[in-house]
């Protein structure tokens, strides 16, 4: 199964927590995540990271709220990589995180292992069920108990061997911590505890100001990146960029700047 994705710099657009309360430009419907999408893709975004949202703006894995969004997004935006995820947000249980991939069969999807965690044997059917349907999977890793917790998994084949992708992730939404660059080598060091070490292919996201900082950090590693309003509303300055496509071009700007 060839990767669907291309990681190197991937949007993730708006989460599962934020409303337009916390910026008025954070997309919350099809019509706003397509246009989102389509602006963040002529910024150079490779691929974007999808949450839908009910309608009173809360986090939903409704499959035909998805279908919609990903419809919109592959109408405005053809060619970017779409990506669901299966985040709980303390709203759903891993049997239902599988029911959603199980009725929508993404081409590519988020699975945060500390949520599947809560129901091994759940996690047990939900990754052999992605591994049949051709789902690309990307792990998601808060801590180095996670990155342990996955490859306990990859060893009992619990994981299966194409589901290689992961996501280190950099401080966190709740409770709130602000990323560091020097949160990612404890994951670094953490994954590459693993004998397979060179199979896995990281990306990195961060919460808070300094999240271009950190992902210059990951990407001068080679990792790939993932930005957005899910992460951080706001540069180091402290002032709020005006919507996702104007933080990927601050961060792009970043980039080109002489070190």
């Amino acid at each position: 199964m060839p990767d669907t994705l291309d990681y190197s710099l991937m949007i993730a657009p708006n989460g599962a927590r934020r409303t337009t309360a916390d910026h008025p430009a954070l997309p919350v419907t099809s019509a706003d995540l397509a246009r989102t999408a389509r602006a963040c893709q002529l910024e150079g975004a490779t691929a974007v990271h999808l949450h839908v949202r009910d309608d009173a703006q809360g986090h939903s894995l409704n499959p035909d709220r998805y279908r919609d969004a990903l419809a919109a997004i592959a109408e405005q935006a053809p060619g970017l990589g779409l990506q669901i995820t299966t985040e709980s947000a303390g709203r759903y249980q891993p049997a239902e995180q599988l029911a959603c991939l199980q009725a929508l069969r993404p081409a590519a999807a988020s699975v945060a292992v500390r949520e599947m965690a809560a129901d091994p044997q759940v996690a047990r059917r939900a990754y052999a069920f992605a591994d049949e349907a051709g789902i690309e999977l990307q792990h998601i890793l808060y801590a180095p108990a996670c990155v342990a917790q996955l490859l306990d998994w990859h060893r009992d084949g619990t994981v299966h061997p194409r589901q290689n992708q992961v996501l280190l992730v950099l401080g966190q939404y709740a409770l709130p911590r602000d990323a560091r660059p020097d949160d990612l080598p404890p994951l670094l060091t953490a994954l590459k505890t693993d004998p397979a070490r060179d199979s896995w292919h990281a990306s990195v996201c961060a919460f808070g100001p300094l999240e271009h900082h950190c992902l210059s950090a990951a990407k001068a590693q080679g990792l790939g990146v993932r930005l957005g309003f899910e992460n951080s509303l706001c540069g180091e300055d402290g002032r709020p960029h005006a919507d996702n496509a104007a933080s990927l071009r601050a961060f792009l700007s970043r980039e080109d700047r002489p070190s």
